[in-house]
């Protein structure tokens, strides 16, 4: 598979999240933000979610919440953060995640199924075939409105395909959509479903107060030699250097922005060997041009060139060239249990 089948045909954010829906969107994530500082007195300090070094400076604020950079591993992640207890109360109460279940998923979901949920699929089963690796049981964890399971089962990849969904909303979603889910954390889930051939967490481990928790709940449910896939925004990527703060992958829920190389380090330690690391991402160009025509930033002649003056021509090379080298703020990680 080549670079540029990995990363899929050209994508807008305008097909993910339609504008007319935006403005109820965003109102029901600010209250959502204003629950979670009312409870700011149970915020606690941490250490690097990946390396646990306490070496790191601050870097940015959003919505007041105050982001560091590990010194050591460079990841970016929120500290002090909301206690597990605060954010597990967060995403069982949320009105942002409601609103999003209930008109935005619905909006977008051609578009997602046909953009990201097959390809997605296409590329997990090659990695099943490239590291012979049975299609029993597939576990999909956070799998939201229910997509990526709903595509997986349809198509029969796996024998039994099962979405562990914390968040009301969205597994009676996967339930309306005869989805298999169970109301759960991973790390909670009963042992029926020890024994994952595959187990796949699409845009979940940014959002985790414990992420190393959260990876040893995953490694119990496993077969050895199975694979675990994550994705996630890439804290080192490009719209993220360019936007800081402002990018949209920095907000009040990415608590952990890891990083290729640091979530590398955290997988190992857990007992994962990894062996893919890439950034597919499809949206940094689009990001960034997008927050120099508001004003938010200001190009260098050459980006300013492939991103306003000859966009058409050069915006969506210049972003396979990014996914290509390393350099998008949207990665993919593939790992063994050993």
């Amino acid at each position: 598979m080549s670079n540029h089948d990995e990363l899929g045909g050209r994508l807008s954010e305008q097909e993910l999240c339609p504008s007319k829906l935006l403005a109820e969107q965003e109102a029901a994530f600010q209250r959502d933000i204003a629950r979670l500082h009312a409870r700011s007195d149970e915020f606690v300090d941490v250490a690097c979610p990946a390396c646990a070094g306490i070496n790191g400076a601050h870097v940015f604020k959003k919505y007041n919440f105050s982001f560091r950079k590990c010194s050591d591993c460079q990841t970016i992640f929120m500290s002090p953060r909301p206690s597990e207890g605060v954010l597990s109360d967060y995403y069982s109460n949320s009105e942002n995640y409601a609103y999003w279940a209930k008109f935005i998923f619905p909006a977008s979901e051609s578009s997602r199924k046909e953009k990201i949920h097959k390809p997605w699929l296409k590329r997990v089963l090659s990695y099943c075939e490239e590291f012979n690796v049975k299609r029993d049981l597939l576990l999909e964890i956070g799998p939201g409105f229910g997509t990526f399971c709903a595509v997986a089962t349809e198509a029969k990849s796996f024998k039994r395909v099962v979405g562990v969904e914390p968040t009301p909303e969205l597994a009676q979603a996967c339930r309306d959509r005869g989805v298999e889910v169970v109301e759960s954390r991973v790390e909670d889930l009963d042992d029926n479903l020890i024994g994952a051939d595959v187990v796949v967490a699409f845009e979940v481990i940014e959002h985790l107060f414990d992420p190393r928790a959260f990876l040893q709940g995953i490694r119990s449910k496993m077969n050895s030699g199975g694979l675990l896939i994550l994705s996630c925004p890439n804290g080192l990527g490009f719209d993220i250097a360019m936007l800081k703060e402002k990018a949209l992958a920095v907000d009040a829920e990415h608590v952990n922005l890891f990083n290729p190389k640091s979530l590398t380090g955290l997988l190992k330690a857990v007992g994962f060997d990894v062996v893919r690391a890439h950034t597919p991402g499809r949206l940094d160009a689009e990001f960034v041009r997008d927050g120099a025509l508001n004003g938010d930033i200001s190009l260098d002649p050459f980006l300013q060139k492939v991103l306003v003056d000859e966009w058409e021509t050069l915006g969506w090379p210049f972003q396979q060239f990014l996914a290509s080298n390393g350099l998008s703020s949207h990665m993919w990680i593939v790992s063994t249990l050993r």
